[in-house]
């Protein structure tokens, strides 16, 4: 018998991750039967179980479900591997990238991304940040080597700017090896005008 002055111990994970779990997994289901314009606060809270009170406490809106679901899933995704080489690290984030933008996913990222840029009282989610960070990093350590690189902001031109714009507009999803491509002529034209 537990000693009832003592705290009660709390299990791994609890009900408060069961929620959470719940919540996602319905986000998911919904998101695969509608379109993401008609998921509702209220339907997340049917689908899951959760009282619709619970997720306006816990969330505040449905931008912030969202906001939550999709930092989980950029969580799961692999950081981007230092293989050496500018050429294949550029290519493997440009892979990702076109992952994370492929599909109902994509959408969603996508509309999360807008409304987080709209609402001044929020920052990028830190999953989102560390990407931004890693392609810093990936660019930095190349330009150390001696590579000849872009900027971070050349390649959210030329490669996640295409891909945004094939989702917004419903268009096949450009090649991402004819996008690194674009970037590298970018940077060897740039070496050039630096005499390099």
């Amino acid at each position: 018998m537990t000693d009832p002055g003592l705290p009660r111990a709390r299990r791994p994970g609890g009900r408060s991750a069961r929620v959470r779990a719940d919540v996602h997994a319905a986000v998911e289901a919904l998101q695969s039967e509608h379109p993401l314009g008609e998921i509702t606060m209220a339907r997340i809270a049917e689908r899951s179980g959760v009282h619709l009170g619970t997720l306006y406490r816990r969330w505040g809106s449905l931008d912030g479900v969202l906001l939550d679901v999709v930092s989980e899933r950029l969580t799961a995704r692999s950081p981007v591997p230092d293989t050496g080489d500018y050429a294949n690290d550029l290519r493997e984030y440009a892979r990702q990238a076109a992952e994370d933008l492929a599909g109902p996913e994509g959408v969603l990222l996508l509309r999360t991304l807008v409304s987080v840029q709209l609402d001044d009282g929020r920052s990028l989610p830190p999953a989102l940040s560390r990407r931004f960070d890693d392609l810093q990093d990936m660019l930095d350590r190349a330009a150390h080597r001696g590579e000849t690189v872009p900027t971070s902001e050349e390649v959210f031109e030329l490669v996640i700017a295409p891909l945004c714009a094939s989702l917004l507009f419903g268009t096949e999803p450009p090649d991402v090896h004819r996008l690194v491509e674009r970037v590298d002529l970018v940077a060897a034209h740039e070496a050039d005008t630096r005499g390099e």
